[in-house]
Order: C-alpha cells, then structure tokens, then sequence
C-alpha cells in the first residue's frame, strides 16, 4: 500500500467508525483484510475500541471481534486499579490538606456517563493550586511515583518501578500516569488561554474535588479538544465525551457557559470542537448558544470548520504538516509569529521535543524525532513525511495481524 492508498484508508475508515459510533447501522462496512488491520489501528489511536464493542451492531472479522472484546475487559480491569489509585490519592491528600480537582475522564466517569469498561484513560489529571504544588508532589512520592519530565502544561508522574506498555491500545497492566497540572490551559497555536478560574472550586475541601459544574467540566473539554485540534490529535472519544456531557446539561447549564464567556470576555475557541461533534452526533445545543460563540469565533476559523472532518484534525491525518494549526490565528502578526516558531523554534521547545523522543515510545520508530531542525524543513520541502505517532499504531495493528 502506497502512502496515499494508506492515507485514503485511514481517512474512509475513521469517518465510517465515526458514523457508526453516533448512529449504528446493520450493514458491515466492505473491507479488505488490511483495512480491518487498519480499523484495529484507528479504533485504538482514537481510544473507542470498548465503546465500538458494545454499540455495533455488525461484528466482522472474528480478529476485529476479538480485538474490540478485549480491549474492553482490558479497559474495566484498568479501570479498576485507576479507581483504587484515585482513592489513594484522595486519602493522602486529606492528609496533606491539598485540594486538588480530579480531571476529565474521571469526572466523567464520577458522573456516570460511562460505565467501567466503556472510555479509556492513559492517566489521571489532577489540578491543583500553584500554592498546593510541592505538598501534592511529595503526596505523589510518597505514592511511589517520581516525576518523569514536565511540559508547559503539566509535570508527569510515573511509577518508580516502571513497566513497558503494549504497543496497541489498552492493556491491563500499563502503567497509571498521573499528569500534575497548577493551570489549565492550552496554546492556541501562539495564544495561551487560561481557564484555571473556571475549574477550581470556590471552596474547595483537601483531597479530590469535582468540577464546580457540568458547565465548568463543558468548558474544559472544549478547550483542551480545541488544543488537541491545533496540532491534529483529536480523539474520536473527545467529541463522544462531547455529546454525553451535552446530553446531560440543562438550559441553566448552558447560560453558565455563556455567563463565563462574558466574564472572559470570548470564547472565540470553543465553537470549532462543538461544530465538530454536531458534524457526527447532531446532539442538541441551544440555538443561542451557537449564535452566540459563532460571534466570537474568528471568521476564517468559523469558516474552516464548516468543512473540516474529524480525519483532517487527528492522528488519522497521516501526514506532518509545516504549520499544523495556523488558522488559529487570531491576527496576522500572531500568524507571522507562529510560522516563525516553526522555522526556528525556541530553546524550550527543542528541549521539550528532546524530553518526547527520550520517553515515548512511538519515537522510538522512524527516523523523524531525532531530525534536526534543518532536516527537517528539508524533508516538507521535499517530501511529505508520515507521522510517527500515527505510523507507530498502525505497524503495532500489522504486527498483531500476523
């Protein structure tokens, strides 16, 4: 299969998945045995294989079967050992008076959305104040976790006796990452936005804390969807978490969410990743809602995402873009700005690439993560160069089939 003949089937295999998780058809999708190594492929980089096992309503290939149901009872025995961690966690942080917010899938899960078995989680998010941080840190340590390296975002937490993980979507036994956060926030491409104020409880007690609101929650998972679409690693389960947290939020729900756009003054990011979910799920969003963010919504930003799918903005885009992201961009200078950080990134950045391609394994193929910056702008000029990232899932799926 040619680059292009694999970029096409991840493309053709991603939509009709992402069809088939909104609305279920009866009829089995016409794939050759190498696409259905692919589905495998895409089903785990989007992190929807368990929910796939329980909502098709075709089965396939008996690989394809296999593969789904066991990465569901993979995700429910993952699950339960995050649950006794996040208990663990919530004591000892009673006992070190920190508050902290459990994030994203957990909240999720608190609120039963899903049931065990259904999402994966790759880790535990905690937020917590930047006056809490070093407490929380000792906390993680004296869990046996010792901190692995840190981003702008985050500083990540690992077992001290750490584990290879599969290669291929859930496996039981992977490690529990905990990913320590003092904001919440996301780089959009050049713009940071700030959304800690909106997530931290008012009074928050020591230990795990929820969200204050579902809106809160909403406007968290818009914004980090909207960051993962910058630089094109949406997770078809992001737009799922979407449409279940919309389908639970009431009309008080949503004036909270415009409440806060009006003390924050836009929020111009959070329409793209709605547009999307309401692409696949048509879920119900009050009119005045969309009207509403699609007036802070950039209108060549508004415009891009009317036409964009969920393959153009995740690991199912096969190739590395020069400037993923740039129609974020609010204003031309920010444009000028971030091209330049393309061509000559920062010291920081270099060194946070440096930190990716020491620790995760997708880097570990491929020749790409240890180019240098000059390689690599040779290689876009020159030729169009596959993700490692995506590539790296989809020789672990060719390696299963065999």
């Amino acid at each position: 299969m040619t680059a292009a003949a694999l970029q096409a089937a991840l493309r053709r295999i991603t939509e009709t998945l992402a069809r088939e998780l909104a609305c279920p058809t009866p009829a089995v999708p016409h794939w050759s045995d190498l696409e259905w190594t692919l589905a495998v492929a895409v089903a785990a980089m989007h992190g929807v294989s368990p929910l796939l096992a329980r909502v098709l309503r075709w089965q396939g290939p008996r690989r394809w079967v296999t593969f789904l149901d066991e990465q569901r009872a993979h995700t429910a025995n993952r699950h339960a050992r995050i649950l006794e961690l996040l208990q663990r966690i919530d004591a000892r942080a009673r006992e070190a008076a920190v508050p902290a917010v459990a994030l994203k899938g957990a909240a999720l899960h608190a609120m039963g959305l899903y049931a065990a078995g259904e999402r994966p989680m790759a880790d535990v998010d905690l937020f917590v104040r930047p006056c809490d941080a070093e407490r929380a840190v000792r906390m993680l340590e004296a869990l046996s976790y010792h901190e692995s390296f840190a981003t702008p975002k985050e500083r990540v937490f690992t077992p001290v006796a750490e584990r290879s993980a599969a290669a291929l979507g859930e496996h039981s036994s992977n490690d529990i990452k905990i990913e320590l956060h003092e904001r919440i926030c996301e780089t959009l491409p050049r713009r940071t936005t700030d959304i800690s104020e909106c997530i931290f409880p008012a009074e928050p007690r020591p230990g795990l804390n929820a969200y204050p609101s579902k809106a809160a929650l909403m406007i968290h998972l818009l914004l980090h969807a909207s960051g993962a679409m910058v630089i094109q690693s949406l997770r078809l389960v992001q737009l799922h978490d979407l449409r279940l947290l919309s389908s639970r939020m009431s009309a008080a729900d949503w004036d909270e969410v415009l409440d806060w756009r009006t003390r924050a003054h836009s929020l111009w990011w959070a329409l793209p990743p709605l547009r999307l979910m309401l692409r696949y799920y048509g879920s119900k969003v009050p009119p005045n809602v969309l009207h509403a963010l699609e007036f802070d919504c950039p209108w060549h930003l508004s415009r891009a995402y009317r036409r964009r799918t969920l393959s153009d903005v995740s690991y199912s885009h096969l190739w590395v873009d020069a400037f993923p992201g740039i129609e974020w961009s609010q204003t031309v200078p920010e444009m000028l700005r971030y091209t330049l950080s393309r061509i000559r990134p920062s010291a920081q950045h270099l060194a946070l690439r440096n930190t990716v391609a020491s620790t995760q394994a997708w880097a570990s193929h491929g020749r790409w993560p240890r180019l240098s910056q000059t390689q690599r702008i040779l290689s876009w000029v020159t030729s169009r160069q596959a993700r490692p990232v995506t590539m790296h899932v989809v020789r672990a799926a060719l390696e299963r089939a065999q």
